[in-house]
Parts: structure tokens; C-alpha cells; sequence
């Protein structure tokens, strides 16, 4: 694995969230009908792992905050279709409405929610530190329109925050099982910001192909089915530790999506969550600050218990090999909300912790990392 110098953190890592998660859904027959951050937030709970002086209650953005990237009419056409005073036609210019980004009654709220806890965790790494926000990651999101479950774009917005502090050399790295379109249009072809995103081929938004440079600041990698934690580790030490270390960027954000999980219903990828916390150990001393985002994931129990055992991961805590009652309680207590799906098996309840996904290397990964190492 590449060496990389060890950084100091001034001040222990935080956590933010919000009770929005727990009260609001995208609707009945939307993926995102399953709870996801108030998952994280209760087992963290229920672990011993989130004291009140880890703890930070994401705010709501206000609507001039989110036009330092958006467009100021699409922000007001976001807050009006909430309120129900959006024509039909204002709905459309927009992307809102759609099976995907549906009208539903916190449709400003939650996402300008997610969208201020990552600004927040920004204006918080102005001296450096590793912040958690599970509820930010929503990478589709463009300037003047909603797209693929994304009203707003937070980790566009958090590096703008980051930058408006005068940091210049800002490293953006994306494991969602989608390609990070939203960002990229934002950043490609910006010196000072270096995009990597590793996510299944042939999967929607159908963007990031191998050969897309984005004006030489963009590594995309599009892996295969099956995308293993041995292909992962090897996509880790080959591609995103060497790029970070020519880079020496001065935040690192980490878009650390749980949709590339196996059991994900949106995707066809077979990491266990093992991957996830070997990525963000590996980062953490990369830069002085360091964001983990949240971002797609739509199987309850896999998500939850990865991205808190990625809390976990970026706190120093130890993960039981089983989970202690209260734990599990929360983990039982899931549901798909709907839609037929079997229940889980029992180590989703039981352990927060996967079983590894190792396996072969494949060639076509080599190759591709071979491709990506010439540039």
C-alpha cells in the first residue's frame, strides 16, 4: 500500500445528523422509503459510540446558502413545489415531480438539511479534523434541476465551502455504485480539485467512462458485477492512494455510498462493508481534513450498519463481534416499508460487521488500472 504521512487532527472527530431522517420518506414506493440515518444515529446509540461531545445537529441550509453553487431560481422552484404552490410546468423545468425525485412533504427541508450539515462540516474543518455526515452524498444533484434522487448537490456545496476558507487543493473520492455526474459537472476540468470515483459499469447515470478525463482532473473507473474487497484493495493501493499522495490535497472528501454493497437492491455489486472502512482508515491521514459522506444505499440493515461501523472506523471504536442487545433491537426493528422483500438474514441483526468478500483480481480491473496508471 502507498505510504502516506501521518496527520494530526486537532480535535476528535465529529458527528452530524438530524431528526428529519427519522420523520420523512420520498414516499411508499420510492427506494429511499427505508430509514437509513437515523439507523446509523441509533446504533451509534445504542453502542456507546455518539456522547453529546461527538454529537452535532445538522441545520437547515437557508436558500441564499445553497446559491453558492445553485441557481437561485431552482432553489425558490424547490421551496415552492414543498409548499405546494409549484405549477405543473415549474415542476418540470426542474426535474421535480418524477418517479424518482417525487413531490413529498419535506422535499426543501431534508435535502437543504443534508446540504447544511455538510456545509456546516466544512466551516468546522477550517483547522483540520474528520467529520461524519451520513445524511450528505448526494453527488446527482445538478445546478438547475433535481436528478436521480437528488434535489441539491452537498458535496459540491461543502468543497465551495471549503475553498470560500482558502483552501485550493480540495480531493474528491466517490465508492457509490453511481457514477458522481452532479460533481463532476461542477468540478471537471479544475486543476485544484482532483475527482475519483470507482463505480459499476452500465449502471445509470450511464456517465464516467474510462476514458472520461473531465480535462485531466477526473479518474473514473467503472468496475464490473461482482466487484469484490480484493478488487477493491487492489483499485485502493493502485489508484486512489497514489493519485492522493501526487495530489497532497488539503481536504479529502469521501463519498462512501453503501449501494456497492451486495445485498443493495440498486446495484449489482458484491463488496462487504469491510471495504468501506478499509477506504476510510486508508484516508484518514491522507489530508488534514478529512469528510465522509453518506450517499446511495438502499437495503436498511446493510446500509445502517455500514455506515456506522464507518463512524466507528473514524473514531477509534472497536466493532463487537456481536452486537450487544440493544444493538440488535434497533436492527430488528427494520422494515422495507413495503414492497415484498425477504427479511434479512441473521447476521444483518446479529453483527455490524460483514463476512469478507475476497476473490480473484480480475483481468479486466487490471487492465483498466493499468489504463487509468499511464495518464
Amino acid at each position: 500500500m502507498t505510504q502516506t504521512a501521518a496527520v494530526a487532527f486537532p480535535a476528535a472527530p465529529l458527528y452530524i445528523g438530524s431528526e428529519i431522517y427519522r420523520r420523512s420518506s420520498y414516499g411508499g414506493r420510492h427506494p429511499l422509503r427505508v430509514p437509513r440515518v437515523s439507523t446509523v444515529t441509533d446504533l451509534g446509540r445504542a453502542l456507546g459510540w455518539l456522547p453529546a461531545a461527538s454529537f452535532r445537529t445538522a441545520p437547515r441550509a437557508k436558500p441564499a446558502a445553497l446559491t453558492l453553487w445553485h441557481d437561485p431560481a431552482y432553489v425558490a422552484a424547490l421551496a415552492a413545489a414543498e409548499a405546494g404552490l409549484a405549477a405543473p410546468e415549474l415542476l418540470a423545468a426542474h426535474g421535480l415531480g418524477t418517479l424518482s425525485n417525487p413531490v413529498f412533504p419535506e422535499m426543501f427541508r431534508r435535502p437543504a438539511t443534508g446540504a447544511g450539515g455538510v456545509m456546516l462540516a466544512a466551516e468546522l474543518l477550517r483547522g483540520g479534523g474528520a467529520i461524519h455526515v451520513p445524511g450528505g452524498g448526494t453527488h446527482h444533484g445538478m445546478r438547475d434541476r433535481a436528478n436521480g434522487f437528488c434535489y441539491l448537490n452537498d458535496p459540491v456545496l461543502g468543497m465551495l465551502v471549503l475553498r470560500r476558507m482558502g483552501l485550493r487543493r480540495i480531493a474528491y473520492v466517490d465508492i457509490d455504485a453511481h457514477h458522481p455526474d452532479g460533481v463532476e459537472a461542477a468540478f471537471a476540468g479544475d486543476p485544484e480539485v482532483l475527482l475519483i470515483s470507482v463505480h459499476e459499469e452500465g449502471r445509470w447515470p450511464f456517465t464516467g467512462a474510462l476514458e472520461d478525463e473531465g480535462g485531466g482532473t477526473c479518474f473514473n473507473l467503472p468496475v464490473p458485477r461482482g466487484f469484490n474487497d480484493t478488487e477493491m484493495r487492489a483499485v485502493l493501493e493502485e489508484l486512489i492512494l497514489p493519485r492522493l499522495a501526487a495530489f497532497r490535497p488539503e481536504a479529502v472528501v469521501l463519498q462512501c455510498g453503501a449501494d456497492a454493497l451486495e445485498e443493495d437492491p440498486l446495484s449489482r455489486l458484491s463488496l462487504s462493508n469491510n471495504a468501506h472502512f478499509e477506504v476510510v482508515a486508508a484516508l484518514r491521514p491522507v489530508a488534514p481534513r478529512f469528510l465522509v459522506l453518506g450517499g446511495g444505499g438502499y437495503n436498511p440493515w446493510s446500509v445502517g450498519r455500514c455506515w456506522a461501523g464507518v463512524w466507528a472506523t473514524l473514531a477509534g471504536h472497536e466493532i463487537p463481534d456481536r452486537l450487544p442487545e440493544a444493538a440488535r433491537a434497533v436492527l430488528a426493528g427494520l422494515d422495507w416499508g413495503g414492497g415484498g422483500r425477504p427479511p434479512p438474514a441473521p447476521p444483518l441483526i446479529e453483527t455490524l460487521r460483514d463476512a469478507p468478500r475476497e476473490g480473484p483480481v480480475r483481468p479486466e480491473i487490471r487492465e483498466r488500472l493499468a489504463r487509468l496508471a499511464r495518464r
